[in-house]
């Protein structure tokens, strides 16, 4: 992680940053959030604040820290569980403006799906048929999964599926990162990165993004 991490502080181009942290995806869960901040910290110095948005959180306390802040991270643990705290506590805007105003956003794990367009569910989960996309924050105009290797990506798959005909699906391996600039190509970090795509009808792996 420390390469894909000096390559945010270096892009975000501030000495010591401040970095709001927003674990909507595991509950705000202490834990994860002290883990997090302790490998981002190793990597330079900086100042990790946890935007707290899940339960009886103080929602325009949490807007302030994520709007001071020189960047935000999005962690990781329930990508729809995630969003819906974040559409109830009516926080999906934020993220938008920041991103137009050039404020750097990224993540982990389900944090990176929710910063994507959209995601795939599946409200019975014993029928494959009743899968359906759901919409995440869209600040990366992408679909997106990670760590899937392991199964072959099949979630990714079931996601690109439903999509039009043209439709790249990106698969993040573990220890890899996919940065995404407006009005460029999305860029490998620290790895190659699968893609999956939708043409005639079928959705098939395409040729892997190289750093």
């Amino acid at each position: 992680m420390d390469d894909i991490l000096k390559a945010v502080f270096a892009d975000i181009g501030i000495a010591v940053p401040r970095i709001a942290y927003v674990g909507a995806a595991n509950g705000d869960n202490p834990e994860f959030f002290g883990r997090m901040a302790g490998m981002i910290r190793a990597v330079r110095e900086c100042t990790i604040i946890h935007a707290l948005t899940c339960g009886k959180a103080d929602v325009k306390k949490a807007v302030k820290t994520i709007n001071s802040s020189d960047a935000v991270f999005v962690s990781g643990g329930d990508v729809e569980a995630g969003m819906e705290v974040l559409r109830e506590k009516d926080l999906t805007g934020v993220f938008s403006e920041l991103h137009d105003q050039g404020r750097l956003l990224f993540a982990v794990s389900a944090g990176s799906i929710m910063l994507a367009s959209q995601w795939v569910r599946w409200p019975d989960p014993d029928d494959d048929s009743t899968a359906e996309l759901f919409p995440c924050l869209g600040v990366a105009p992408i679909i997106c999964d990670t760590h899937g290797e392991a199964d072959g990506w099949e979630e990714l798959k079931s996601a690109v599926s439903l999509c039009p005909e043209g439709t790249v699906g990106y698969g993040i391996t573990s220890g890899t990162c996919l940065r995404v600039t407006a009005g460029t190509n999305p860029t490998a970090l620290a790895g190659s990165i699968s893609r999956y795509v939708r043409s005639n009808g079928v959705t098939a792996k395409g040729t892997d993004l190289l750093p």
